[in-house]
């Protein structure tokens, strides 16, 4: 997990995120353990009642389970739900504004597949003359000629 916590989102809403990030990457899978709440407190430099406050969020969502006396554990099925939601916040939230950047950049489908940008390749790229390369000594034949 990163080290950096950013001033926009309370410290305990960061951790739970950057779980809910190594959960879905495959970081942690189901019936992992989720390190302590005081290594955690600890290695980052927080009160442990901030990590048990993330940790919480995650047992409200039912993606985390907390065992008596053997900590918490990622619950089967936790990446399923994650995929399910983040799918659905994507398409709500994000997608209706890179749908609409597309639209207004004109993009094909076959651009986007792509994905090189070869549409406009040749305004950004000067042309070479491929049939005459620039050789290695013009520079010193441009001096040779100026004498």
């Amino acid at each position: 997990m990163d080290r950096e916590w950013n001033d926009s989102q309370p410290i305990y809403r960061q951790l739970r995120d950057r779980v809910v990030a190594m959960i879905l990457d495959g970081v942690l899978k189901e019936g992992d353990p989720l390190p302590s709440v005081r290594t955690v407190a600890a290695e980052y430099r927080v009160n442990p009642l901030t990590v048990l406050k993330g940790y919480q969020q995650l047992v409200d969502e039912g993606l985390v389970e907390s065992r008596r006396g053997l900590g918490m554990f990622i619950n089967t099925g936790a990446r399923h739900l994650l995929l399910a939601g983040e799918r659905q916040k994507f398409l709500a939230e994000e997608w209706p504004r890179i749908q609409a950047t597309i639209q207004r950049l004109g993009l094909s489908t076959k651009e986007l597949l792509d994905g090189n940008g070869s549409r406009d390749s040749h305004v950004s790229q000067p042309r070479r003359d491929v049939r005459h390369p620039p050789s290695k000594d013009t520079s010193a034949k441009n001096h040779e000629e100026e004498r």
